[in-house]
């Protein structure tokens, strides 16, 4: 059997322009830089499925604790990449598991 992560984080986001996507996806591409997660990446969404296209960008990170995953979250880059992302994105969901 495999260990598996403490928490698992994962942020849907829309763009409010198809055009901003490379410039969200950069701009989140920064939250790499903070030391506190396990696994982390951002995608964009390939939108194979015929059913729901409202999801642009996909951010999934792993943290060991519910405090490694709140100290990234108060890290200056985080806040930077909030600064940069949210003129640019429509809806964001997260979720943490």
């Amino acid at each position: 059997m495999t260990s598996r992560p403490a928490i698992r984080h994962i942020v849907f986001f829309s763009a409010k322009e198809k055009s901003d996507i490379p410039a969200i996806v950069a701009g989140l591409k920064m939250l790499a830089d903070i030391p506190h997660s396990q696994f982390f990446e951002v995608r964009e969404n390939i939108q194979n499925d015929a059913l729901s296209g409202e999801v642009d960008v996909i951010v999934y990170a792993e943290f060991e604790s519910v405090e490694k995953l709140t100290a990234y979250k108060a890290d200056p880059i985080y806040q930077e990449s909030i600064r940069v992302v949210r003129p640019l994105r429509d809806m964001r969901i997260a979720a943490d598991f």
